[in-house]
């Protein structure tokens, strides 16, 4: 049995209010510091108290999608209204999709209307990963999703039942330094071991690393 993928696990300052802004912007429920999923396999949203100072790019950022022109615009509206800002990472004005920063700095992407990668999946249509292609075919084995890219160090999956893509960029790798993101896993004990086999490093309490040294916590199912 594959782990199942329950959570991505952010620090925050103030998790509440992180919980708020980001499930007015999804329009899903929250309790508490939990964005609970959308309708389909979407993943929780847990903000957890404990954030330090925000130095470097995370190396997770969410991709929006647009269904229809003008839905880009709405949602960079709203985002804004809720207390997002514009992010400036470097883009050209030529690209079609917009950089913003939730109010705790966080990066987020709202993509225009038409982008065919992310056609098929939710609104919250991909958790854009700093990694190698390494990682993404351990994270496709782990939680039995299928690659839906595997190009150029690039890879990304998707659950059998669709919602958001994970993707990783291929190298470089940026240094594993105030990384505020984490995935949380439900495992069996047997699945525990599969997930050394297949590279990660058992850390303790809970804690295992991914191939690329990332920190990931496992619960039991």
């Amino acid at each position: 049995m594959a782990a199942r993928l329950l959570a991505l696990s952010v620090d925050a300052h103030d998790p509440a209010a992180q919980a708020r802004f980001w499930g007015r912007l999804l329009e899903r429920r929250v309790d508490g510091s939990v964005v609970r999923p959308g309708d389909g396999p979407d993943f929780e949203l847990r903000f957890v108290a404990g954030a330090t100072e925000k130095t470097q790019a995370n190396w997770i950022h969410f991709h929006l999608t647009s269904a229809a022109p003008g839905d880009q615009h709405r949602t960079i509206e709203r985002a804004l209204g809720l207390g997002a800002t514009h992010l400036d990472v470097g883009q050209t004005p030529d690209e079609g999709h917009v950089v913003l920063a939730d109010p705790e700095g966080n990066e987020l992407c709202v993509i225009e209307a038409g982008n065919r990668f992310l056609a098929d999946t939710s609104f919250l249509g991909e958790l854009a990963c700093d990694g190698t292609r390494g990682v993404g075919l351990f994270w496709s084995e782990a939680l039995g999703w299928p690659l839906n890219w595997d190009q150029d160090e690039e890879t990304s999956i998707q659950s059998p039942l669709g919602g958001a893509k994970v993707s990783w960029g291929g190298p470089p790798v940026a240094p594993k330094t105030g990384r505020r993101m984490r995935f949380e896993v439900a495992a069996s004990e047997s699945e525990l071991e599969r997930l050394v086999v297949l590279g990660a490093a058992w850390l303790g309490d809970g804690l295992l690393a991914d191939p690329d040294g990332n920190e990931f916590a496992v619960s039991p199912p």
